[in-house]
């Protein structure tokens, strides 16, 4: 391996600890990226969101469909809805990604709710998407507490 071999990759395992780069799980280019994913975590009995950015750089719309990490009992795909002074969570089926476009996970909208969330503040904990095509993308996510520290 030359020096310049051995310093991208470790520069691209630094990258992926810190939760930079999106690792694909096989070694074909994906056109799907993730950008800013993280976790907000309050207590172990109290459901944990997880936030993110997905970027689609493909003439296709990319369709995610399950999200699975060993830090959640379960890990769901979900959506907040106000409706006047209410606001409801719903799981939802899938979420599209629009060709050459983005999609936005946020606080007060679509998120990942983690059942059973075994992290703390201060972590990074993997979170694998799966897309209706069989892209798998893991994530490194850092988890942050109530006020996003």
């Amino acid at each position: 391996m030359t020096a310049f071999v051995a310093c991208r990759e470790a520069v691209r395992a630094a990258a992926l600890g810190l939760g930079l780069l999106a690792p694909v799980s096989s070694f074909a280019a994906s056109p799907i990226t993730v950008s800013a994913p993280w976790f907000r975590y309050l207590l172990p009995q109290i459901p944990a969101g997880g936030y993110m950015t997905l970027h689609n750089a493909s003439d296709q719309p990319a369709v995610l469909t399950t999200a699975a990490s060993p830090a959640c009992g379960m890990l769901m795909l979900h959506k907040t809805e106000a409706n006047g002074a209410m606001e409801s969570m719903d799981a939802v089926s899938s979420i599209t990604v629009p060709p050459n476009g983005r999609f936005q996970f946020a606080p007060g909208s679509y998120h990942l709710m983690c059942i059973q969330p075994k992290m703390k503040p201060g972590e990074t904990v993997p979170v694998t998407l799966t897309f209706a095509d069989s892209t798998e993308i893991t994530v490194s996510f850092p988890v942050r507490n109530a006020k996003s520290q």
